[in-house]
């Protein structure tokens, strides 16, 4: 019994042969993928018109399958096409072709400029390719190949799918594939032949026309004709004859008034070399059959002047080198350096023999120390003038990054009024700047809004454009630290002097336009309202009435942050004081101030009686009777009084303003403080109301100021009469309100001798510094806007006299993308170099338009329909990657490249000078020699395309289409044939 179980017991491994192999796997994952993608069944489609695999869109998508551990990628290419109504008729046709063999034999998408190149070798309009994932990895050996091919096979004959499926062998660069296509009772084959070196017999038609019928194999006698499509392709790389157009700037007569390209305040423009690096000229025959022309080894018919079809593409020179990008940057360039202006001209331009540096910030520190130096030696505008003479004593003129012929002639451009000033000595000047004219209402003088640079007209943007040329061609960021120095002094001579800057639009400082211009127009506001209380207070002292200007001076005088009493308590008259030490009586002012305030809370009693009933003061600081209103209880007039004017900002001061008030909170206390802070202009208001108006109370000041906040009602009275009784709003009625607590507070003081709300000393202080403090590289932030600017208007205005609608196009994206960039503080670098890049782009497409339009005469013809036509062809070219050229050989356009084509040959042909006088021989020799070089040079592609429909494998098979591409260049030939089979009858 033990031996019978032992046999039981055993266990047998059995194998499941039905379990799927790596290989079924695949296969079955490349079904999948054509279910997924709905590419079974019968492929239907319109005939294709012509040229549509050029204007056509193309789209592909893509999946990744893995054979065992190696991954491929399945990618389906098609052409998108508009779905028919035959669509459904076409499928009803019996024995009909698939799709991708009918186009096999399409003739109207011969050599397209730009597709797949299986769609330039085999004519397909959709197609699928399985190649290695991997670009390093290549499927090398042969009976992989055999066994893809195989798979593909398999897939396509179990799902019906009729689009033709192609495996990329050997190594990518190589471009070699090898495919199927399916259809009901039918095969078509795709292979491929790639070799360096080209056969001799295959270098000409009929050699191809052997090879062709020899794969073919076609039984029959007649063989039916071959029809041929031949391109040969021409380069032209010498363009000798023609020069580049572009004249180089001349940099030495930049400063003598012959500045052309490089004349300060405009930015230069145009490519350096020709834009334009090859001319390539196809020459096409597109229907011939066999026998029509002879081409072997010794004699060919394909002489390109007979070709019946002429097409021409430009090839472009990479990255051309122009002016205006390398100008924009070396520029940008800048914004990355990061040593200060000291670091840059040296340290020692400010040291003192035996001393510590005495930087220029302190001037105002040492004016306050105790000294027995006469006052007016310590001034600042003394130090700044001490420290330049340093600075050029110790740097030397030969070390000065900028000579003094280049920066006089800068200066002089930025500051033309300095002209007048050398001219009428010290004399008041007209404050009148280029700024203040009206700017011309057109998009492109907007355009600083957008890109918040400056106007095109002002001193920042013409102070960039200078920057810009010094950086490029005048000692690069020394020169830029040299001029910013220079121009920080001017800006101080000018606050010290009274004298307003030009090229800025009078008013506030205005947001839209970058930081830099806001400080100017700030500095300049500081200048204006300091000349008018300097020529206000003489004024004054020459009428000896220190009330005199109340009313009929002009708010300018009252803008005065002194009482002319003041000044006999300092015991001095004005003419003694310098310019600097009337900025410390300004300082001194404050504490004047307050001790005035406080004599009149002594007599606050009397104060406060002047809020119910008229006291004797004196009206003061009236500007003009406010209509027929009158004070509601002494019935005087009411007057409108002279005001302080708000202070101006700039947009930094702005935020810094913002976030004290936001840091004080929500709480009552904070509220209230944020509320007092920001009264301050009312409070003065207030002040210079009371003193025009003497007894006057909050509701006239409400009726002046908020005239909604005072509510007027028609009451009938005792005596049964309307009347017209008015009072203040349900706000100005809160408890603790703003404008009541204000109004108890406000003393009736006039504009002119209140606390000063501008200290346009301190402001202008503050501005100087920041100007001072600049290093190139924020300077290069500041100003890279206006430079932005400034190249879009060189960009327009050149595009104008070229009229390219594809610029105008990326002009309009520019200033799109521009604004989007730079309306927001401290953008990136990336962005930036896009804009750069796009500007730059744009310079390269007009330098080649006007390339092309030097080479084929544009200019020069005289026919005006004919001029038409070669514009209209010179577009083109810039355009699109290939332009068919009207007439071939014997159009307008054909001869004009027919002549460059003869002429290039006549320089190549023409031996150097030495070796032409080395050589032996007669004149006549050498004429006959120069007399045989061809019109054309040998072609350097030779594309042919032959197309048949016989019968294969037998005489009785259905006659299908064969095809097969061959291009033949230099170093590269390649076979590729489409030949196809009858799978039912063979």
């Amino acid at each position: 019994m033990a031996a019978d179980s032992e046999p039981e017991s055993e266990v047998f491994e059995i194998t499941d042969f039905t379990t799927a192999s790596e290989w079924e796997r695949f296969i079955s994952k490349i079904e999948e993928v054509l279910n997924d993608w709905k590419l079974i069944g019968i492929s239907s489609g319109k005939p294709l018109e012509k040229s549509v695999y050029t204007t056509g869109a193309w789209e592909e998508k893509s999946d990744e399958i893995s054979f065992a551990d190696f991954k491929f990628s399945i990618t389906h290419h098609y052409l998108v096409q508009e779905p028919s109504d035959k669509d459904g008729k076409e499928e009803l046709v019996e024995d009909a072709l698939p799709l991708p063999m009918q186009d096999l034999l399409c003739m109207n998408n011969d050599f397209p400029p730009r597709a797949h190149c299986l769609v330039r070798w085999y004519g397909l309009r959709e197609f699928v390719v399985i190649a290695p994932a991997a670009n390093n990895d290549a499927v090398l050996s042969e009976s992989k190949c055999n066994l893809l091919l195989s798979s593909i096979s398999i897939a396509l004959g179990s799902t019906g799918c009729q689009v033709p499926l192609f495996v990329q062998i050997h190594h990518k660069w190589r471009r070699t594939y090898v495919g199927e296509c399916q259809g009901p009772g039918v095969r078509t084959d795709f292979e491929m032949v790639h070799l360096r070196k080209v056969p001799n017999q295959y270098t000409h038609l009929s050699g191809l026309l052997d090879i062709f019928k020899s794969k073919i194999g076609c039984p029959l006698t007649p063989l039916p004709p071959v029809s041929m499509a031949i391109r040969l392709t021409y380069v032209l790389q010498d363009w000798q004859q023609y020069f580049w157009p572009q004249q180089p700037p001349d940099i030495d007569a930049l400063v003598g008034g012959e500045v052309g390209g490089l004349e300060f305040g405009k930015l230069p423009f145009g490519a350096c070399e020709d834009p334009i690096s090859e001319l390539h000229l196809a020459t096409t025959w597109p229907h011939l059959t066999e026998g029509i022309i002879v081409d072997n080894d010794v004699y060919s018919d394909l002489d390109p002047i007979q070709a019946p079809q002429w097409s021409v593409r430009v090839r472009k020179a990479d990255n051309p080198q122009c002016l205006l990008g390398d100008f924009l940057t070396e520029f940008f360039k800048l914004c990355r350096r990061k040593e200060s202006t000291d670091e840059i001209l040296g340290r020692s331009a400010f040291e003192e023999e035996g001393k510590e540096v005495a930087d220029i910030t302190h001037a105002l520190s040492k004016l306050t120390e105790p000294a027995p130096v006469p006052i007016h030696k310590l001034s600042v505008t003394n130090m700044v003038h001490s420290a330049k003479k340093k600075i050029r004593k110790h740097r030397g003129v030969d070390e000065s990054p900028l000579n003094n012929e280049v920066l006089n002639t800068i200066l002089l451009f930025l500051f033309p009024d300095a002209a007048d000033k050398l001219a009428d000595g010290f004399e008041s000047r007209n404050s009148t700047s280029a700024g203040n004219n009206p700017p011309p209402e057109n998009e492109d003088y907007n355009l600083f809004s957008q890109f918040k640079s400056a106007p095109s007209d002002s001193l920042t943007y013409k102070l960039a454009l200078c920057l810009c040329m010094i950086n490029f061609y005048h000692g690069g960021v020394k020169g830029v630290a040299h001029l910013w120095q220079e121009f920080v002094l001017e800006m101080r001579y000018r606050w010290e002097n009274n004298y307003l800057i030009p090229g800025l639009a009078n008013g506030p400082p205005d947001l839209r336009c970058c930081l830099l211009h806001q400080k100017l127009q700030m500095l300049n506001c500081c200048i204006e309202r300091k000349k008018a209380r300097d020529e206000g207070k003489r004024g004054n002292l020459s009428d000896h009435s220190p009330g005199g200007t109340s009313g009929d001076a002009g708010k300018g005088a009252d803008h005065s942050g002194d009482n002319p009493d003041k000044e006999k308590e300092v015991g001095k008259s004005w003419e003694s004081w310098s310019d600097s030490e009337e900025e410390f009586f300004e300082c001194l002012s404050d504490t004047e101030d307050l001790k005035g305030n406080g004599q009149e809370n002594g007599k606050k009693g009397g104060a406060k009686e002047g809020n119910k009933e008229p006291v004797n003061l004196k009206p003061e600081g009236r500007l003009h009777p406010h209509g027929k209103l009158t004070l509601l209880h002494p019935g005087e007039p009411l007057y409108i009084p002279i005001t302080q004017e708000p202070a101006p900002m700039t947009e930094d001061l702005l935020e810094e303003q913002s976030e004290v008030l936001a840091k004080l909170g929500t709480s009552a206390e904070g509220a209230h403080l944020r509320a007092r802070m920001q009264s301050a202009c009312l409070l003065s208001d207030m002040e210079s109301f009371k003193a025009a108006n003497p007894g006057c109370c909050l509701e006239d000041f409400v009726r002046w100021y908020s005239p909604r906040d005072y509510i007027e009602e028609e009451v009938v009275d005792e005596k049964g009469n309307v009347v017209i009784k008015g009072e203040l709003s349900a706000r100005m009625k809160i408890p603790s309100n703003m404008w009541v607590e204000a109004w108890e507070t406000a003393k009736p003081v006039p504009a002119r001798r209140q606390k000063r709300l501008f200290d346009d000393t301190r402001e202008a202080e503050k501005v100087l510094h920041y100007l001072a403090v600049q290093k190139p590289a924020d300077l290069a932030r500041h100003l890279l806007p206006c430079i932005i600017h400034a190249a879009v208007l060189k960009v327009k205005e050149e595009e104008a006299l070229e009229d390219i609608s594809s610029v105008k196009k990326i002009i309009k994206q520019i200033i799109s993308h521009s604004s989007k960039v730079l309306r927001f503080p401290n953008p990136e670098d990336k962005k930036l170099e896009e804009i750069i890049a796009q500007i730059m782009s744009v310079e390269a497409i007009i330098a080649r338009a006007r390339s092309l339009k030097a080479k084929f005469g544009v200019e020069k013809c005289e026919n005006e329909e004919e001029k038409e036509d070669l514009q209209r062809f010179v577009n083109c070219l810039l355009e699109q990657p290939e332009v068919s050229v009207i007439g071939a050989g014997r159009g307008p356009a054909g001869s004009i490249i027919h002549k460059l084509f003869v002429n290039a040959q006549r320089v190549s042909a023409v031996p150097p000078l030495d070796e032409e006088l080395r050589r032996s021989g007669s004149s006549e020799e050498r004429r006959l020699n120069t007399g045989a070089v061809s019109d054309f040079p040998p072609p350097t592609g030779r594309e042919v395309i032959l197309r048949t429909t016989v019968p294969r494998p037998a005489p009785y098979s259905k006659p299908l289409p064969q095809r097969m591409y061959s291009v033949l260049t230099k170093e590269d030939f390649r076979l590729a044939g489409a030949f196809s089979a009858d799978t039912t009858f063979f």
